[in-house]
């Protein structure tokens, strides 16, 4: 999987002016108004959604950023950071999509190349395009949760992969957290929805 950490757009002062209406430091003092990082995500996210009409890109960056400005760490000494998403619907039973991720030459025609994997609670895969996961815990055909270990991009991050029966479909979705910057959260779920592009045009056919 080729990952390019890149930002979809520019998140500077200027930028956020002109696509909400208001530079980052108007929305980080709104926020400090409106009661600060006490009031939690949900609350500055329903905020900055609901009442101010951000688009949610712009309102993840807002809190990503406002957090961070107030030096707000997880107890690792992390920031929270950012969590994305890619979902793909894909015309085959669970137990199918999953027998994707489960073999050193099922991976190697949709994720990447020359994959070595040891697919078990505890085991590790990696592959030719630099990809390093090691594998926390596996349901079958059901979620797959990683710990993504690859140098450089979204090092250290836990990923989970869900699959979810939808009639005669399946809906494939995998979810990456703790991402640290902007460039990290947006690189990634462009690589993800890729691979699973890629995925679904290797099973479907």
């Amino acid at each position: 999987m080729k990952i390019e950490l890149n930002a979809e757009q520019a998140y500077d002062e200027k930028s956020a002016k002109k696509a909400t209406g208001r530079s980052l430091g108007e929305w980080f003092a709104l926020l400090d108004a409106f009661g600060g990082p006490a009031k939690g995500r949900r609350e500055i996210g329903q905020l900055l959604h609901n009442e101010h009409k951000v688009p949610p890109w712009w309102s993840s960056t807002i809190t990503g950023l406002y957090e961070a400005a107030h030096g707000l760490r997880e107890k690792d000494g992390r920031l929270k950071g950012y969590t994305i998403c890619a979902t793909k619907s894909i015309k085959a039973d669970p137990a199918t999509c999953y027998a994707a991720f489960t073999s050193a030459k099922a991976l190697d025609g949709w994720f990447g190349a020359k994959h070595n994997l040891d697919f078990k609670d505890g085991g590790s895969l990696s592959n030719g395009d630099g990809n390093a996961a090691t594998i926390k815990k596996i349901n079958p055909a059901k979620t797959i949760k990683l710990v993504w270990t690859q140098k450089g991009h979204a090092e250290d991050t836990p990923v989970e992969v869900k699959f979810a029966p939808a009639g005669a479909k399946t809906t494939v979705m995998i979810t990456h957290d703790r991402l640290q910057t902007r460039e990290d959260a947006d690189g990634m779920r462009a690589a993800w929805g890729a691979a699973l592009d890629r995925l679904k045009q290797v099973i479907e056919g």
